[in-house]
This record gives C-alpha cells, sequence and structure tokens, in this order.
C-alpha cells in the first residue's frame, strides 16, 4: 500500500494548526491531515533537523508534505513563550487564512519525583502543556465562532488517569497532572462552544514509539506489546475533526476506541 494525498478529501481548503509537530504523534497527524487536503502549519522549536537531540524539524515535515503535492508551512515556535504564540497564529491567518483546526500536542516533559520537582521545571511544564492550548484556544476561537465552525484537538495521556495507590512511579505526578488540567479544561470549553457549532475534544494516543517516548524509556519488556502504531493514533485524530462538531465534541477518548467504534481503518502516512 502507498501513501496518497486526496486533495479533495474530508479536511479540502481547511487550515489545521498542529503543534508539536517536528517528530512523532504531531508528524504523523499533519501528514494524515494534509493527505485529505488540509493546508497545514507545523510548529515546534526544531526547525532543521540536527538542531535537537531527537531526529526530526518541521522543515522536514513540510518538505515531505510538499513533495507529495500538499501544502505546508513551517512556524518555529516556543509555546512557553507569549509572543511565539501569538505569532503562530497571525503567520497562519496571513500564509493560509483563518485556522479551521487546532490539535494541542506539543509537550515539554520531565519525570522527577515530587518531593525533588523543580519550580522552573514545573512552571515551564504548565505553560506548555496546559497554558499554551488554553492561551492558543483563545487566539483562534474569536474566528471560528464568527463564522460557526471550528475543531479543537487536545492530545492527553493515559496519565491524566488516576494511578493505584501501590502502583510506583517513574516521577511522573506532574505529568499526569498536566494531562488531567488538559482533559478538563477540553470538557469545559466543548460545553461552552457547542451552540457555535465548534467541536472539542481530547485523546490519548496509548504508548507509540515516538522518538520522545523511546528517549525516556518508557517502552519496556513488560509493555512493548501493547505498543500502538503511530497511524492508529493519527486516523484517530482525523475522524475528530471532521463532520457534525455537535455529534463528535466534549469526548475523553483514546486512539484504539476511536478505530473501534468508527471501523477505521488506518491509512499509510507520507512519512513511512
Amino acid at each position: 500500500m502507498t501513501a496518497t494525498l486526496n486533495k479533495d478529501g474530508p479536511l479540502a481548503g481547511q487550515v489545521a494548526v498542529i503543534t508539536g509537530a517536528s517528530r512523532g504523534i504531531g508528524a504523523a497527524i499533519a501528514y494524515r491531515y494534509a493527505q485529505e487536503g488540509a493546508r497545514v502549519v507545523v510548529s515546534a522549536r526544531t526547525l532543521e533537523d540536527g538542531d535537537h537531540v531527537l531526529s526530526g524539524s518541521i522543515n522536514s515535515v513540510v518538505k515531505r508534505i510538499r513533495d507529495a503535492g500538499g501544502e505546508a508551512h513551517a512556524v518555529r515556535a516556543d509555546l512557553s513563550i507569549e509572543e511565539h504564540r501569538e505569532n503562530l497564529i497571525k503567520e497562519t491567518e496571513s500564509t493560509f487564512g483563518p485556522v479551521d483546526i487546532l490539535v494541542n500536542n506539543a509537550a515539554v516533559t520531565f519525570f522527577v519525583p515530587v518531593p525533588d520537582f523543580p519550580e522552573k521545571r514545573f512552571r515551564l511544564m504548565m505553560e506548555v502543556q496546559v497554558y499554551a492550548p488554553f492561551h492558543l484556544s483563545q487566539l483562534v476561537l474569536p474566528s471560528m465562532i464568527e463564522r460557526q465552525s471550528g475543531r479543537i484537538l487536545n492530545i492527553s495521556s493515559h496519565a491524566a488517569l488516576h494511578p493505584a495507590k501501590d502502583a510506583g512511579s517513574r516521577g511522573g505526578a506532574v505529568y499526569g497532572m498536566c494531562k488531567a488540567a488538559l482533559e478538563r479544561f477540553t470538557t469545559g470549553l466543548a460545553s461552552e462552544v457547542y451552540d457555535k457549532n465548534i467541536g472539542v475534544n481530547v485523546i490519548s494516543p496509548g504508548l507509540v514509539a515516538t522518538p520522545g517516548v523511546e528517549y525516556h524509556k518508557l517502552i519496556t519488556k513488560e509493555n512493548e506489546d501493547h505498543v500502538t502504531p503511530v497511524e492508529h493514533m493519527a486516523e484517530a485524530c482525523l475522524r475528530l475533526v471532521h463532520g457534525d462538531a455537535q455529534e463528535i465534541t466534549g469526548r475523553i477518548t483514546f486512539a484504539a476506541d476511536m478505530l473501534a467504534e468508527f471501523n477505521l481503518e488506518p491509512a499509510e502516512l507520507l512519512s513511512t
């Protein structure tokens, strides 16, 4: 099977912004949306290959989409900085037009036990994983409300679920707190904009072998049989941003559940 690009797909002509899209899940979402006709803006801190310890860059993602015949634009942004968030939306609007789809995927993650967690890192995680999605939503919502159309998709994690009291920890309390806050924001916003025809959802991928997951050594012998292909997450994220916004909104869902509910067959990605 060869990855294909359908300019007349369900996202034809729509403008999608994906944060944290230099690699992993964010890049996969960008490829999948572009394959269904979206004009994609990919954002992250890593502009060129080699700029980061992990492989991947927003320029390489854009090149792959353009080489396949799609439309894409790269905007470097550090989402902990207010001006970068504002510039991301401004540059998107000046390049492609108003934002139809916002995917809040970016994350900065540290695994440190609570007694030792540095305040600086705590504030950075909260800024990138909680406030940045909130602020970016504020920036795109006025246009969505005016047009009575839009989608916001937040990327969470199973870490948002409450652990068993005897489960032990790898220092993930702050990470889980950030994701739990993101999920509550999602359902609250979905309720606020339901009558504006704006769908707001949050999805967890399961364990995906992304560069970040491998870097943090989150895949072990005990869980390696449960690793989810990134194509599954991309397909689920596609389904959450088209169709009737009022029918699919306010969800806290998982990639596997979306595939089962809608009988989805994950497409090959441009990245493969």
